[in-house]
């Protein structure tokens, strides 16, 4: 039964890579369900998994794949990199290579799949900075306090160091090196450029960007046939690592974490925005139930002069395709769903913010902005 709930992960995760751009990732994970065994120390670790292994919670798919990327990555086999894009290579050629892996480097894949996938996506941070857009808007353009749960790397806590391109208008850092063009639909955010004056955040195993082998995992997460990502991911580094937009990591339980900093005396002038993307899904129940809690608490007493939101996206139960983009906002704690965002950020359809608010309250026209009217 154990072993069926981990073959029955790698399809799921197979149908998810595919939807989501990579038929590489489909093929090897299909591969895995169907050959994987427990021969090797690696494969019987994934198959004999103790947790929950779904794509949701564990992710063993992504555990294994990410492990098997970062061996091709530092060039560990060259059979497995012959298999691997930009090469072509058929199933059973993949599963050669991928089964002498397993056979010849598996401590090395063992002891990665021990922490959970990292991908710090870089291209979500448009959906963010967009949400910013509106945030800023909200709180008369102040400089904003950005909090982030699950915040890997850091690497979106940078967002504002980031270009945007939403609907062929520019937004965000006019100079940045990194300009991001995700396919828009809908009315754009309010055209302001976003102020930040700290930049905090929290993970329970925090990456550093200047330590090689953390470089290598979030890359290793960022999918063989898109190069695309793993370039975006080099220029975020880049600029994390030049200091232009300096922020501090701390290892750190999420709940505590967040009581520490929602519960002091908050800056005059500074709005704090606790922010999260594709992380909250992870988080025990008991955990988030503890943040909500917190977050609540700290929302009771926010001012106008100190206002604090909550900026979201991530999996929900709606049945609408991709993460939902979701802004909470206090005093007052309302809560307007902005967008669907597509979970690698490709498109963001900003059509349900405009729906939403029209359902909520027609005076706010500020989450929508037509200049092409």
């Amino acid at each position: 039964m154990g072993q069926e709930r981990v073959r029955q992960a790698f399809l799921i995760q197979a149908e998810s890579c595919e939807k989501l751009g990579s038929p590489f990732m489909g093929r090897l994970c299909r591969v895995l369900n169907a050959r994987l065994d427990d021969s090797t120390p690696a494969g019987a670790m994934a198959l004999g998994w103790p947790g929950d292994p779904s794509p949701s919670k564990d992710s063993v798919p992504l555990r294994l794949a990410g492990a098997l990327h970062a061996v091709v990555l530092k060039e560990m086999d060259e059979g497995l990199v012959r298999v691997y894009p930009p090469h072509e290579a058929d199933d059973y050629m993949l599963w050669q290579g991928v089964n002498a892996v397993l056979h010849s480097h598996s401590g090395f894949i063992c002891e990665w799949m021990q922490s959970p996938p990292q991908t710090n996506e870089v291209r979500r941070s448009s959906a963010l900075y967009a949400g910013l857009c509106v945030i800023s808007q909200f709180a008369g353009n102040r400089a904003l306090t950005l909090l982030e749960l699950g915040a890997s790397a850091g690497l979106n806590l940078v967002c504002d160091a980031y270009g945007y391109r939403f609907d062929g208008h520019h937004y965000g850092n006019p100079d940045a090196a990194l300009v991001m063009e995700p396919k828009w639909f809908g009315e754009t955010p309010p055209p302001v450029l976003v102020k930040v004056t700290r930049r905090q955040g929290c993970d329970i195993n925090p990456l550093d960007v200047t330590q090689e082998e953390d470089r290598l995992r979030m890359r290793s997460y960022d999918w063989a046939d898109q190069p695309d990502r793993l370039e975006r991911m080099d220029k975020a580094i880049a600029i994390a690592l030049g200091g232009e937009a300096p922020f501090t990591l701390e290892q750190a339980d999420a709940e505590l974490w967040l009581r520490k900093n929602l519960m002091e005396l908050p800056a005059a002038g500074s709005p704090r925005v606790v922010m999260h993307s594709i992380a909250w899904q992870y988080f025990p129940a008991a955990t988030q139930a503890a943040c909500r809690s917190v977050i609540d608490e700290a929302g009771a007493n926010a001012t106008a002069q100190a206002p604090l939101f909550q900026l979201s996206m991530e999996a929900d139960d709606t049945g609408d395709r991709g993460a939902g983009l979701t802004l909470r906002s206090w005093p007052g704690s309302e809560t307007r769903m902005l967008a669907r965002v597509d979970f690698h950020g490709r498109w963001i359809d900003w059509r349900y913010c405009h729906e939403f608010a029209g359902r909520i309250n027609p005076t706010l026209s500020i989450l929508g902005h037509d200049r092409r009217n």
